[in-house]
C-alpha cells in the first residue's frame, strides 16, 4: 500500500531555500511590526520605534518636507488635468497617482493651499491653528510621513513571501464562521492592534488591490480591523486622568471592537459591499484545505510556493520605494485637507455637539451620569479620536470619562487620520458610509461598554 506523504509538507519535500525564503522574511516582518517591545519603559513595535527617531531627527525640516510633497500632488494633478502629458498618461504608476476625479482634484487642491497657511501662519486663523490645520501639520502629517517610510518598504515582508498564507489557513477555521472573513485578516487586526491602525489601513489596501480580499471584504477589515494601538489608547485614558485604569480600559475596548466586529459586518453599508474583487471577477473560496493535508501542512506549501515567487531586493527596493512614493503623494494630502476641515468643523462650529444630542437618551437610559454632558462628546470623535476625550476631561464623573475614552476608541474611524485613509486608499467605502458606520459603531459599542463601566465603578 503506497504511503501518503503529501501531507508532511515540510522541508523533507521542499528544499531548504524555499523554507529559508518563506521563513527569514517573515520572521524579519513580524519582528518589525508585530512584536512588541519595551524603550523607556513604554510598550511599543520597531517600525514605531525607527518612525519616532526619523521624527526626532528631522523634525525641524519635516514641515518643508510635506509643504513639497503636497506641492507636487497638487502641480502634478493640476499639470495631468490640463495638459495630459503622455509620460504621465502612459505610465501606469505616475497616472494613477495625477489622474485623478474632480473631487480629488479640488481635496488636493485645498491641502496645497491649507498647508501653506498653517505652514507660514497667513490667512483663516482658524486655519492655522494649533488645534486645526497646525495640529494636523506638526502632529499628525510627521507621523504619517516616517510610519508610511517604513511600512512601504517593509511591508512587502508580511505580504510577499507567504507569511499570510500560512496564516490565513491556519485561522480559516476561526476568521470565516465568526467574522466571515479570510484567515489573513487576522494579521491586519495584529498590526494594528500592536502598531497603528494606519498600518491595519495599509495593508487591507494592498492586500485589496492585489487581490485577495473582495470589496466586501476589504471595507470589512478596513473599518472594523484596524484597531487603535495600545500606545494611542494610552495617552486616550491619560486624557481623561484614568491612567490607572489602563487594563480594564484596553479590556472594556477590546470586548466592545469584538462586539462591533461581529455584529457590524451584518448591517448595511458594509453587508451590501459586492463579494467580488478588485478586478471585478467573483469570489470564489481559496481557503479549502486538500483532502489528506492538515491546515499546518497546506499552509506551509502555499507559503512556500508564494515565497519562491518572490524577488527580496525588487520587493523591498523596488516595488517598497513605489509604495512609499504612492502613499506620501496620494494619501498626506488628502489627510492634511480632510483632517483640517474636521477639526476646523469640531472647533469652530456647534455641529458635532448638535449632532451629539440624540445620544442623551441612550446615555440617560444606560444610567450614565452626567449623560447630557457625554453626548456632546461622542460625534466629535468622527473628526479626531482624541476629541471626545479633551471634552470630557471637564466631567466630575470618572465612570462617564470613563465610558467616553473608550467609545471614543472603540468608534476607530476618525478623520484626522483612520477615516482620511481609508478615503484615500482603494478600499471601497464613500465618506457618508464612513459616517454610517461611525454611527453604528458608538450605537453597537456603548451599551457594552456602559455595561462594564457599572461593572468596574
Amino acid at each position: 500500500m503506497k504511503k501518503n506523504t503529501g501531507n508532511l509538507g515540510s522541508c523533507s519535500s521542499k528544499n531548504l531555500g524555499g523554507v529559508l525564503k518563506f521563513v527569514i522574511p517573515s520572521l524579519l516582518g513580524v519582528f518589525l511590526f508585530m512584536t512588541p517591545i519595551s524603550i523607556g519603559g513604554e510598550i511599543t513595535i520597531p517600525v514605531a520605534v525607527l518612525s519616532k527617531w526619523v521624527q526626532s531627527t528631522f523634525a525641524d525640516v519635516l514641515p518643508m518636507v510635506l509643504l513639497l510633497l503636497v506641492m507636487i500632488t497638487a502641480v502634478g494633478t493640476l499639470v495631468t488635468k490640463i495638459f495630459s502629458p503622455k509620460f504621465i498618461i502612459k505610465n501606469d504608476f505616475l497616472n494613477t497617482l495625477f489622474n485623478v476625479t474632480p473631487v480629488w482634484f479640488v481635496i488636493r487642491m485645498l491641502a496645497a493651499v491649507f498647508i501653506v497657511i498653517a505652514l507660514y501662519e497667513v490667512g483663516f486663523a482658524p486655519i492655522y491653528s494649533g488645534d486645526t490645520g497646525g495640529l494636523v501639520l506638526y502632529d499628525l502629517l510627521p507621523i504619517l510621513f516616517s510610519v508610511f517610510l517604513f511600512a512601504g518598504l517593509f511591508l512587502p515582508l508580511l505580504l510577499n513571501f507567504g507569511l499570510l498564507e500560512f496564516i490565513g489557513t491556519l485561522l480559516s477555521k476561526i476568521m470565516r464562521p465568526v467574522f466571515n472573513l479570510p484567515g489573513r485578516s487576522a494579521i491586519d487586526c495584529i498590526a494594528s492592534w500592536l502598531g497603528d491602525g494606519t498600518i491595519g489601513v495599509l495593508l487591507t489596501s494592498k492586500q485589496y488591490e492585489d487581490g485577495f480580499y473582495t470589496k466586501r471584504e476589504a471595507a470589512v477589515i478596513g473599518t472594523t480591523f484596524s484597531l487603535v494601538s495600545i500606545t494611542f489608547s494610552l495617552v486616550v485614558i491619560d486624557t481623561v486622568g484614568l491612567s490607572r485604569m489602563f487594563l480594564p480600559f484596553y479590556f472594556t475596548v477590546t470586548v466592545a471592537s469584538l462586539v462591533a466586529a461581529i455584529v457590524l459586518p451584518k448591517l448595511p453599508p458594509l453587508s451590501k459591499k459586492p463579494d467580488i474583487f478588485f478586478d471585478g471577477t467573483p469570489k470564489e473560496d481559496d481557503e479549502v484545505i486538500p483532502a489528506g493535508s492538515s491546515s499546518f501542512s497546506h499552509g506551509l506549501n502555499q507559503a512556500i510556493k508564494k515565497a519562491k515567487g518572490q524577488d527580496l531586493v525588487k520587493v523591498v527596493f523596488v516595488d517598497g520605494f513605489k509604495n512609499v512614493l504612492d502613499m506620501w503623494l496620494a494619501v498626506i494630502p488628502i489627510v492634511m485637507a480632510v483632517g483640517t476641515i474636521a477639526l476646523v468643523v469640531a472647533e469652530y462650529t456647534p455641529l458635532f455637539k448638535i449632532l451629539g444630542l440624540p445620544f442623551y437618551p441612550v446615555l440617560w437610559l444606560l444610567q450614565v451620569p452626567e449623560a447630557m454632558a457625554a453626548s456632546q462628546t461622542l460625534v466629535a470623535g468622527f473628526a479626531d479620536m482624541l476629541l471626545p476625550s479633551i471634552l470630557a476631561s471637564g466631567i466630575e464623573s470618572e465612570m462617564t470619562r470613563f465610558v467616553v475614552a473608550a467609545v471614543s476608541v472603540s468608534q476607530l474611524i476618525y478623520l484626522s487620520e483612520v477615516g482620511a485613509l481609508l478615503l484615500a486608499s482603494k478600499i471601497p467605502v464613500s465618506l457618508k458610509e464612513l459616517f454610517i458606520i461611525f454611527i453604528q459603531r458608538t450605537l453597537i459599542t456603548l451599551p457594552v461598554i456602559a455595561l462594564i463601566a457599572h461593572l468596574i465603578f
